[in-house]
């Protein structure tokens, strides 16, 4: 057999982390199923720690985006491939669970929305269709933009970062290697250094969940900022099923200390809107009254029960 892990580190020295071969899984394809599956886990468990280290640079994205929420900007991702997928997914998942409009976080991967089940050869790899999708998504000053590429060597993301510092947006490169390309290209990076993957160059792997973390907390931070919750309570929830409505009403009878027929009917009131369906019950006033109060506090919940 050729002595081929002293040949592999040879030729993959120079490359990448997200490319190298990791040596705590070098030899995965000889391990039972229980073994192989706790090789994988422990590798998952260095991501936490990797994001953890990042919180200096995420910070600040945060509170641009927050900005951006508050004076009706946007936030917008892009990336390619499992990048991509996982920037729509974050963008899809905030209208339902906080009653945001459809278009105040987007995702947009290289390829287009066909991309999402089926990968499009050699999308990733042209700058001027990262430009171009900017363009289409009308993103301008006052936005945030965040390019996502594992590697950052991307050119489909290089154009994305490029021509949304040309309409004056606020620029984030989210990426797992810490000489990517894309850092010169944006206002602030974010580098999660998860090492090499599992099985080399899947970063759909590490990652992947280290992109997915991030993008979780800029979203739900900017969110709580934004005053999307009270406490941890998701009280501009859009209750559009069965589950959703039973949550928003055990969240007003808990939160006014009454019982759910009664938050049924303060629902029923308020359209289904949790925050001024509290507010009515709390303060004992009409549901366009619990509009007003909401409206001068910035929709802030708790703001509006402190005085009562």
């Amino acid at each position: 057999m050729p002595n081929q892990p002293e040949k592999l580190h040879e030729l993959l020295s120079g490359v990448m982390a997200t490319e190298q071969v990791n040596p705590h899984t070098r030899d995965i394809d000889m391990l039972e199923t229980p073994a192989l599956l706790g090789a994988i886990n422990a590798e998952d468990q260095r991501v936490a720690l990797a994001v953890q280290a990042a919180i200096p640079q995420i910070a600040p994205v945060v509170d641009c985006v927050t900005e951006a929420f508050l004076r009706q900007g946007h936030l917008f991702y892009f990336g390619a491939g499992t990048s991509g997928r996982l920037g729509v997914l974050d963008a899809s998942e905030c209208p339902p669970t906080y009653g945001v409009p459809f278009d105040l976080v987007q995702g947009f991967i290289a390829g287009g929305d066909g991309a999402l089940r089926k990968a499009v050869e050699g999308a990733e790899d042209s700058e001027a269709l990262g430009a171009e999708d900017v363009i289409k998504s009308g993103a301008k000053t006052g936005d945030v933009v965040v390019g996502i590429s594992a590697s950052g060597h991307a050119p489909y993301v290089h154009g994305v970062l490029k021509e949304a510092k040309k309409r004056g947006c606020y620029t984030v490169a989210l990426t797992c290697h810490q000489q990517s390309a894309l850092i010169p290209l944006c206002d602030q990076p974010i580098v999660i250094d998860v090492g090499p993957e599992v099985v080399a160059g899947s970063t759909r792997m590490k990652a992947g969940t280290a992109q997915k973390l991030v993008l979780n907390m800029i979203t739900t931070a900017a969110m709580v900022q934004s005053g999307k919750t009270y406490q941890n309570l998701m009280v501009d929830v859009q209750p559009n099923n069965s589950k959703l409505k039973n949550r928003a009403e055990r969240i007003v009878a808990a939160l006014a200390n009454t019982s759910l027929p009664e938050a049924q009917k303060a629902l029923q009131e308020s359209r289904y809107q949790v925050k001024p369906a509290v507010l009515m019950l709390c303060a004992k006033i009409t549901c366009s009254e619990a509009q007003s109060r909401l409206e001068a506090v910035n929709g802030k919940l708790r703001l509006a029960l402190k005085n009562l």
